[in-house]
C-alpha cells in the first residue's frame, strides 16, 4: 500500500527542503485544469470514423460492436502567426493573460518552456503518471489536519481548503475561450509532443485521455478515513489508495472542488468536439 504521504499528506508542515519537492507533486492537476487546457494550441478538426463492421453469416446473425460516437469540430484559433517553439512562452502568455488574472494562473506563466512543460504534463497524466519535475512552483502553505483519534482518524475538511483558490481558477475559466486557445496554440503543442516521439498520432488523443483519467475521480463524503503512517497517512480505503497517481492528485482537494474541476472538464471538452458519450 503506498502512503498518502507521497502526495503531501503529513502529519506536520515539510521542511523547507521537502518544499519544493511537494509543490512538484500538487500541481499536476491544476496544470492540467489551466495550463494543460489553457496552454495548448491548433485546430481540433481530428475526427475518428467508427470501423465499418464485417457482415454476419447469413446463417448465424451475430451482434456487431457499437461504434464509438466520432469526435466533432472543435472551436477555431485564432488567425495568427506563431513563434518557433523556443520563441513561443510570450505569446502563450499574452494569449493566457486574456483568458484569465487569476494569480494561480499568473504563477504557471512565471515559468520558461510553457508549452513543452505542458505536454509533459499532461502526457504523465494521461499514462496515471505524477510529473514531479515539470512543476516546481505552487504548493499549499498550511499543513494537512486530519481529525479523530488513534483508530478513528479522517481528513478534517480544513485541509481541502489549501486547494479552494486552485480550484476557483479552473471553475473560473471560459470554457469556449480555453477551446478557442487550445486550437489557436495547437501546431506549436503538435510539434512539442512529437519531440517526445509518443506513438499517438496527435496529441488531441492524449488530452482526451487526460481528461477522462481526471472525471474518474469519485467525490467523497466525509469523513475520509485515513491510518497513520510513520511521517504520513493513507487512505483506509484500498480502493482509494490504489487509485492512479493523477486522481488521488485530485481526490485530495476535497469533494466541492473535485466538483468544480471536473464540471470545468465536461465543459471545455464539449467545445473541445468530444462528444459527452465518450466521457465518464
Amino acid at each position: 500500500m503506498s502512503q498518502l504521504g507521497d502526495y503531501d499528506i503529513r502529519k506536520a508542515p515539510p521542511a523547507p527542503s521537502e518544499s519544493e519537492s511537494a509543490a512538484r507533486r500538487l500541481w499536476p492537476i491544476v496544470a492540467l485544469a489551466i495550463a494543460v487546457l489553457a496552454a495548448a494550441g491548433g485546430y481540433y478538426w481530428w475526427r475518428q470514423r467508427p470501423v465499418a463492421p464485417r457482415p454476419a453469416p447469413a446463417a448465424v446473425a451475430e451482434p456487431r460492436p457499437a461504434a464509438q460516437t466520432p469526435r466533432g469540430p472543435g472551436e477555431a484559433g485564432e488567425d495568427i502567426v506563431l513563434p518557433p517553439l523556443d520563441q513561443s512562452d510570450e505569446v502563450v502568455r499574452q494569449l493566457v493573460r486574456q483568458l484569465s488574472s487569476h494569480p494561480a494562473v499568473a504563477a504557471w506563466l512565471a515559468g520558461d518552456g510553457l508549452v513543452r512543460n505542458f505536454v509533459v504534463v499532461t502526457v504523465t497524466i494521461a499514462n496515471g503518471g505524477r510529473p514531479d519535475r515539470q512543476i516546481r512552483r505552487l504548493a499549499p502553505s498550511a499543513p494537512f489536519l486530519v481529525r479523530g483519534r488513534e483508530g478513528n482518524l479522517a481528513i478534517d475538511p480544513r485541509s481541502y481548503a489549501r486547494y479552494d483558490g486552485y480550484a476557483e481558477a479552473v471553475g473560473a475559466l471560459d470554457a469556449r475561450g480555453t477551446a478557442r486557445l487550445y486550437a489557436t496554440l495547437k501546431p506549436r503543442i503538435e510539434e512539442a509532443y512529437r519531440e517526445l516521439g509518443e506513438p499517438a498520432p496527435s496529441f488531441d488523443d492524449v488530452l482526451e485521455r487526460a481528461i477522462v483519467q481526471l472525471l474518474r475521480v469519485p467525490v467523497l463524503q466525509d469523513p475520509v478515513p485515513v491510518t497513520p503512517k510513520v511521517a504520513s497517512y493513507a487512505y483506509a480505503d484500498p480502493g482509494l489508495e490504489a487509485l492512479p497517481a493523477p486522481q488521488k492528485l485530485l481526490l485530495r482537494t476535497g469533494p466541492g472542488n473535485v466538483r468544480v474541476v471536473q464540471q470545468k472538464l465536461r465543459e471545455i471538452a464539449g467545445y473541445l468536439g468530444i462528444p459527452e458519450s465518450r466521457l465518464p
